[in-house]
């Protein structure tokens, strides 16, 4: 597989808005290789046998199990608001809108 070139990187940094001197287009050159010849090792190591995974290990979830239990009356709740309206907490308007 032929390396990259110059004028790809040149067209890359153009698609990103990047100033690059000459030097730079070499060297990110060599490093876009590199990193293009490693991902082309790893597919060569990856076979059918291998279902693609999201993580090397099992997750699993760590949440407790939801429970209802004794709360507060709407009543209780609301009791030391200073302001209320339809069961709820009023509170001053900040948008502008009715």
């Amino acid at each position: 597989m032929p390396g990259i070139t110059r004028e790809e990187v040149a067209h890359l940094a153009r698609l990103a808005r990047l100033e690059l001197r000459d030097e730079e287009l070499d060297h990110f050159a060599g490093q876009l290789d590199d990193i293009i010849g490693a991902v082309a090792r790893v597919a060569e190591v990856a076979d059918q046998d291998v279902p693609p995974t999201s993580h090397p290990l099992p997750l699993t979830n760590v949440m407790r199990a939801d429970e209802v239990l004794p709360s507060l009356t709407p009543e209780q709740a609301l009791s030391g608001a200073p302001a209320q309206e339809q069961q709820r907490f009023k509170v001053p308007q900040i948008l502008g809108e009715d």
